[in-house]
């Protein structure tokens, strides 16, 4: 089967602890058998090239920690209100800029509190989402995951959610969204918080739902 030829943008880098190299590479083969041309950045920089954005498609984000500028994040806004999307996963997306406001409503939420250990959690699909192009197909799995409570827009559209048991403060189980999409202008986001580390994407239905979160978000 042949693709008209696509680009994406694989924006990569910050602290190496969590391996943002490892996991962006995991998925560069799958972009090019999906008819992607792939640039790989290790900058962010990048974002304030307008041409080059306004050309890329899908920007792929992996990038732990850190400050990006002013310029840089009004550029990437710019670039998905204008159609390019965006996608990524775990702390390379939804805490990458912690103190960038903005970058995290484009986003649609990001990492606030840490509460408990990693462990096995069971991911539970939305009801009534079945039949979203990320969903297809998949049924509710257990994965090792470290639960982050995320802050979240209301308006992102939650396709999975990850339960928190409930404590002196909150009782009863508390479902928090761990997988999302949202627009932003003419562009798509999609983010998960799974896959912090490689062997996380073993799991087949997180695999599955990266990788067509990736192709969701494409312009």
């Amino acid at each position: 089967m042949s693709y008209a030829r696509r680009q994406a943008l694989v924006v990569r880098g910050g602290r190496a602890g969590e391996s943002p190299v490892r996991t962006t590479n995991l998925f560069l083969p799958f972009l090019r058998r999906q008819g992607f041309d792939v640039l790989v950045e290790d900058c962010l920089e990048v974002y304030e090239d307008k041409k080059l954005l306004a050309e890329t498609d899908l920007v792929v984000q992996c990038w732990q920690g850190g400050d990006i500028t002013p310029r840089e994040s009004a550029g990437l806004r710019t670039a998905v209100q204008n159609g390019t999307g965006l996608a990524g996963w775990h702390t390379g997306l939804m805490n990458a800029f912690p103190e960038d406001l903005d970058y995290q409503l484009l986003v649609g939420g990001t990492f606030r509190i840490d509460p408990s250990e990693s462990g096995r959690h069971r991911v539970r699909l939305a009801a009534g989402r079945a039949d979203h192009p990320v969903l297809t197909g998949l049924t509710d799995f257990d994965a090792d995951v470290v639960r982050y409570w995320p802050l979240t827009d209301p308006m992102i559209d939650v396709l999975a959610t990850i339960g928190f048991d409930g404590d002196d403060s909150r009782p009863g189980v508390q479902a928090v969204p761990a997988v999302w999409t949202r627009t932003w202008g003419r562009g798509r986001v999609f983010a998960s918080v799974l896959g912090a580390q490689p062997g996380d994407f073993d799991i087949p239905q997180v695999r599955t739902l990266t990788e067509r979160g990736l192709l969701w978000a494409c312009r």
